[in-house]
């Protein structure tokens, strides 16, 4: 089977009397205006007239996502300033929109009409104004389809266009059978500008048009050039304006979903009744989300016993984001029914070997549960650094982790001892995940590291720093001597118990 070729006709732009360097036209009559020309096809064709197939290009008017691109939908949520960015690009055409890529003086105007012979000889009209258009013509909707192709900026539809199958509209009751040939071209083309083209006598039905869709309407009897060329311009830069407020709006919705999805899926500490302050920081690492792959929880049980955990899933995507969620919700549940210690982390890594995507991935996990009294914790460590306790009158130090067990996922068979650790009267305990002290101090490759961040808490204790303060200074510390924001996700919790000294 051949392939057709589409009518097409390229109408240049008028340059000050010449063509911008074509051989001067001989075909034009005496003292015609440039740009008329004496040898106009009808209808702008040349050639045969036969419509072509897209072939192996595909259908332009298919779409997936709002901008495009196929990205899945929970993906992160964009700042003000990409947002705005976004919306340029795509108000330049440069997003995937219908003739994105061309020139912007050139445009591809699809004509569609059962006529393209008759009175209205739309490149004649373009051939007077300063525009270079190149034209399609149609007679059906079957052969617009098939010129429909990525590079038509703009669609000009006849509404006296009968719809297949049924015949042409004679009265003011027929609008609707006129408007369901426009809302087939809408479907069809719904990222392309369409103009709707009535006769003065149906006034009532341009305003119409453009309420089911159209860019804009025209009057047939009153069609010139500069009025279409104005027109193409217009619906072009408005279909594009339209089409980059749109996207913006759903991203912005898509943004404020994500962040209530993944604002509820941050824990809520329940320590009703117990005499301890809890204070917490939370920065993931992935760009513009709420919710990285560290995660931690603090709860109290009805003996008056608080349990605080701290955890790290290997890796920074939502998936690991997700699979630290559930990590969370099962310790606070097994946490509720009873268990702790060796116990509680081997379910924890059943857990984790059943809803992991790839076995490579494993989660450290720091799991306190400090005595009714708060003189004493049991502490268990799975891979993870050990926590950083001031008690008061001593400098800040780490807790034993010689008895530190596997992360979990690691081995199948580990176990995780627990570990009796003696706290004081008065003391502040900060559990933190590695992003805090692997970020690097100066220029150079050294990293902070446990000790490092022992010196930065006692240098912030001794300026009285406690709580809220304590942890933001931490934090502010940190990315200084980072020299930039970390890039691994962050998150630090702190408990503090302070008894009034009695005389």
């Amino acid at each position: 089977m051949p392939v057709p070729i589409p009518r097409q006709r390229v109408i240049p732009a008028v340059e000050n009397g010449h063509d911008g360097g074509a051989a001067p036209r001989t075909d034009r009559p005496a003292g015609s205006p440039p740009g008329t020309n004496r040898k106009t096809a009808p209808g702008g064709a040349t050639g045969t007239g036969t419509p072509y197939d897209t072939g192996a290009t595909g259908s332009p008017w298919t779409t997936g996502d709002a901008d495009g691109t196929g990205t899945a939908f929970g993906s992160a949520a964009p700042t003000a300033a990409e947002a705005a960015e976004a919306l340029a690009r795509i108000a330049a055409g440069s997003t995937g929109s219908p003739g994105a890529g061309q020139a912007s003086g050139a445009l591809t105007l699809l004509v569609i009409e059962d006529d393209p012979a008759g009175p209205l000889n739309i490149p004649s009209l373009l051939d007077s104004a300063e525009l270079t258009v190149r034209v399609r013509t149609a007679r059906n909707l079957t052969e617009a389809e098939r010129l429909l192709t990525d590079d038509v900026h703009c669609i000009l539809l006849d509404l006296a266009l009968p719809a297949a199958g049924s015949r042409p509209a004679d009265t003011e009751a027929d609008a609707e059978d006129e408007l369901a040939v426009l809302r087939h071209v809408l479907r069809l083309a719904p990222r392309h500008a369409v103009l709707a083209l009535t006769g003065a006598e149906n006034s009532a039905r341009g305003p119409e048009a453009v309420r089911v869709g159209a860019q804009d309407f025209l009057y047939r009897d009153e069609l010139d050039g500069r009025l279409l060329s104005r027109a193409v311009r217009y619906a072009v830069e408005r279909k594009r304006a339209d089409h980059a407020q749109r996207q913006l709006t759903e991203s912005r919705l898509r943004a404020q979903e994500n962040a209530r999805l993944e604002r509820g899926l941050l824990p809520t500490p329940l320590l009703e009744g117990a005499p301890l302050r809890f204070a917490a920081r939370y920065r993931p690492g992935r760009s513009r989300a709420l919710l990285g792959g560290d995660f931690y929880d603090t709860v109290r049980t009805a003996d008056g016993t608080v349990h605080a955990m701290i955890g790290d899933v290997c890796g920074h995507g939502p998936d690991e984001a997700a699979l630290g969620v559930e990590l969370r919700i099962a310790w606070r549940a097994l946490t509720f029914a009873g268990l702790c210690g060796d116990e509680l982390l081997s379910t924890l890594q059943k857990v984790l070997e059943n809803e992991r995507s790839d076995d490579e991935i494993f989660a450290t996990l720091c799991a306190v549960d400090i005595a009714p009294d708060g003189r004493s914790a049991g502490l268990c460590l799975a891979g993870h650094p050990s926590p950083l306790i001031a008690r008061q009158g001593h400098l800040a130090e780490l807790l034993p982790c010689e008895d530190n067990g596997p992360a979990l996922g690691l081995l199948p068979q580990a176990r995780w001892p627990r570990r009796q650790v003696e706290l004081g009267r008065s003391w502040s305990l900060m559990l933190y995940t590695d992003g805090l002290i692997e970020g690097h101090v100066g220029a150079g490759t050294q990293r902070l590291g446990q000790d490092g961040m022992v010196r930065l808490l006692r240098g912030l204790l001794a300026r009285g720093l406690r709580g809220d303060a304590l942890l933001d200074a931490a934090m502010t510390e940190v990315r200084a001597l980072n020299g930039g924001e970390l890039t691994d996700d962050v998150a630090v919790l702190l408990l503090d118990r302070m008894v009034p000294t009695t005389r």
